[in-house]
């Protein structure tokens, strides 16, 4: 599975990276151009590109979000889930935090932290 939210060439190459029998999931079009898929590529590989939009949903399902989080919170206590992180910031930093976002240089989450640790 891979999960874009950029659009353009990056969904181009999202599709060569499927496996097969692999799903795409559009996020957006954070890059501005809106791809276009071309089928073929879909059959050879038996792999899907679904639209994945969380506020359509939420509003035709508005206790979705609770159930989501419900189930995910034990996975992230348990250490479940490992998502990537890129850099810390602390609060006082948050400009960078919003520059390297805004100049798509972020690789992983960008965490603001918010009180020093203790």
């Amino acid at each position: 599975m891979v999960v874009d939210p950029v659009g353009g060439d990056r969904f181009t190459d999202s599709l060569r990276l499927l496996a097969p029998e692999g799903r795409l999931l559009v996020l957006g079009f954070t890059e501005g151009v809106i791809p276009t898929v071309k089928v073929n590529r879909l059959l050879l590989g038996n792999t899907s590109v679904m639209g994945v939009g969380s506020n359509e949903i939420w509003s035709r399902q508005p206790g979705l979000p609770r159930n989501q989080w419900r189930q995910l919170i034990p996975m992230l206590e348990a250490g479940q889930l490992d998502p990537v992180i890129g850099q810390v910031f602390a609060l006082d930093e948050i400009n960078n935090a919003l520059r390297t976002i805004d100049e798509r240089r972020a690789v992983g989450k960008i965490l603001v932290r918010i009180r020093e640790q203790e």
